[in-house]
């Protein structure tokens, strides 16, 4: 039969044909002591050695495989440690925070950063103090917030404190019926309406 005839110059090919290899010289002779067949089978050498390999013939590739037990020679314990730790591939494993609580330092010590710039600082006595809200007071509230004796800064918490106390001080209970303490008492009372009123402490 003619060869058939490239349309080019010469044959294009995407894969090129495997190169002839003598058969004799593929021979592997089987790791079995005493057998003289060949070993084309790879076979894992012992549950100890999962990383070496033997070459087996084919009767003795498959009397390895079926005599094959990973879990010979374990208990019951070490057999269910073995299935606890496939799940996470016999890796080790750590409660979920607790790793960095016991971390070292390889280099002795505790952990430090050289933070020059100040990125990273988070001590409470050095870090920035939060602003107060920046809010717009009408007369009334400045001169409500004078009465109680307040900065025009003052927070809910403190206007309610500074109130609390105001009447507790002013009140004729308290101050053994002095009457005088009266009209301050009014005051106090009125200046704090004006806030109520005015939502500075909802």
């Amino acid at each position: 039969m003619p060869q058939a005839k490239p349309r080019f110059k010469r044959d294009i090919r995407i894969k090129p044909d495997a190169p002839k290899v003598d058969p004799s010289t593929r021979l592997r002779p089987c790791d079995h002591p005493g057998c003289e067949g060949e070993g084309a089978f790879k076979v894992t050498r012992s549950r100890d050695r999962l990383g070496e390999y033997i070459w087996l013939c084919l009767d003795h590739a498959r009397a390895h495989n079926e005599s094959w037990d990973f879990f010979a020679g374990m208990d019951e314990n070490a057999i269910e440690a073995f299935r606890n730790d496939a799940l996470t591939g016999h890796r080790p494993t750590w409660p979920l925070g607790k790793r960095a609580a016991r971390m070292q330092n390889p280099f002795g010590g505790g952990f430090s950063v050289d933070d020059g710039h100040g990125h990273f600082e988070n001590d409470a006595e050095t870090a920035p103090q939060p602003r107060r809200p920046e809010r717009t007071l009408t007369r009334l509230q400045m001169q409500a917030l004078d009465q109680l004796q307040l900065a025009h800064t003052a927070t809910l918490l403190e206007i309610k404190a500074r109130y609390k106390e105001l009447v507790k001080r002013f009140h004729p209970d308290a101050n053994g019926g002095d009457r005088g303490a009266e009209e301050r008492l009014k005051q106090v009372i009125k200046a704090y309406g004006v806030l109520r009123a005015t939502r500075l402490t909802s």
